[in-house]
């Protein structure tokens, strides 16, 4: 069984400095950069997905004539109003500078619908379209991945809750996540809730050692 290694959004607009900028989000580049170490000493797959919006898109709380941080719908669905980030080809929008990019092997690209958010790196918000992601890894006998990014309360448990509907076996490695805490518990039950439906959360140094032992 084929094993990756998944790292999500590690964009400059969710780091220090950037429109939507996650606490301690730099922090996660570090971590980042381990891993991909570790992966390079055993030939596993890394793959990086990106939020990569169009300047038009509805989740933008300036587009749809909202304040910043409150909740409302968005084509039938829950949705959270957020600043302008990630817009296509913008600064905002690329991987961290400080990010081992030469490692990363497939970049994944999500949240380009105008009318839909997708903070998972399979589907949309409401999986009526699926990513190039799932084909992907199937294609290349990948059936475990290893989870970590930003941020934990959104991009990353969604993605994950739908690897493990994917039938993917899932570890998040929590020590390289940050939360957005729009709630200041958000990413403690994010947490939970992914080992709740099946992930396994584990330090980066526990992945380092089972990467070495594939």
């Amino acid at each position: 069984m084929g094993k990756a290694l998944l790292l999500i959004d590690l964009q400059n607009d969710f780091c220090q400095g950037g429109a939507l900028a996650v606490p301690g989000g730099d922090e996660v580049i570090d971590v980042a950069n381990q891993a991909l170490a570790c992966c390079r000493q055993v030939n596993i797959p890394v793959i990086a997905s990106l939020d990569w919006h169009p300047h038009n898109h509805g989740s933008f709380a300036i587009n749809a004539g909202q304040n910043i941080g409150g909740t409302g719908v968005l084509d039938g669905l829950p949705q959270v109003w957020w600043p302008i980030h990630c817009v296509q080809e913008s600064e905002g929008a690329r991987l961290h500078a400080r990010l081992d990019q030469q490692g990363i092997i497939k970049r994944v690209y999500k949240g380009q619908q105008v009318e839909i958010d997708s903070y998972s790196a399979f589907f949309d918000n409401g999986h009526r379209r699926k990513t190039e992601l799932d084909e992907w890894l199937r294609t290349h006998h990948i059936t475990q991945l290893a989870v970590m990014g930003l941020a934990t309360d959104y991009c990353v448990k969604f993605t994950v809750l739908d690897a493990l509907s994917l039938d993917y076996a899932v570890e998040v490695i929590h020590t390289g996540c940050r939360a957005v805490n729009l709630s200041p518990t958000d990413g403690i039950r994010a947490m939970a809730e992914m080992c709740q439906q099946g992930a396994k959360a584990i330090t980066l140094d526990e992945f380092c050692q089972r990467a070495l032992l594939c």
